[in-house]
């Protein structure tokens, strides 16, 4: 894997084999990134990476001058391994090591963007749930943005918060906002 843009664009980081992870491919990062670019300015904002694996889009924010980024992960060597890329290249990641919906239950802070990049085979409720509790707990700031990584047979549309989509070969970014007109 590779870092696409910002100050470290180009640096190759290589992780462990045994991961039990699927990062999101330089094309469909660089696309993801483009389409983000016209939302925020990366330094000023709050990120938190669901499902972080090996960080490969924590370290994109990092590059791109984000200086607040949460990982979440329940795999220990993934965030060892996020913590010890983090620490060498001097990136401002705190990872953390817990079930996904767990920590979004129990949080209490709010982010600019959140993106979850789940295992493609995790059901279609567990999915809806990501998007029900992000909303449900506010974790949103008032222009902030959800954004889920899926492939084809997960349906995201239908929610009240769906804004687009971008499909990217066989990976599909579903974009969802705060909606005034349902809170």
């Amino acid at each position: 894997m590779r870092i696409i843009s910002g100050k470290y664009k180009g640096k190759r980081i290589d992780a462990p084999k045994n991961l039990p992870v699927r990062p999101t491919a330089d094309r469909q990062k660089e696309a993801l990134f483009n389409v983000l670019a016209n939302y925020y300015n990366f330094d000023n904002i709050k990120v938190l990476d669901l499902f972080s694996g090996t960080g490969n889009i924590a370290y994109e924010f990092a590059s791109r001058g984000s200086l607040d980024i949460t990982a979440v992960d329940e795999n220990v060597n993934c965030i060892r391994f996020v913590t010890e890329t983090s620490n060498h290249l001097d990136l401002n990641i705190i990872s953390i090591k817990s079930d996904v919906f767990h920590f979004l239950q129990k949080t209490a802070e709010t982010f600019d963007l959140v993106f979850a990049d789940p295992p493609y085979a995790l059901n279609q409720e567990l999915f809806e749930k990501i998007v029900h509790l992000v909303f449900e707990k506010n974790l949103l700031t008032s222009d902030g943005m959800l954004v889920i990584e899926h492939s084809k047979a997960t349906i995201l549309h239908t929610s009240p918060h769906f804004k687009f989509g971008r499909q990217y070969g066989d990976s599909f970014f579903s974009f969802f906002e705060k909606n005034s007109d349902i809170e």
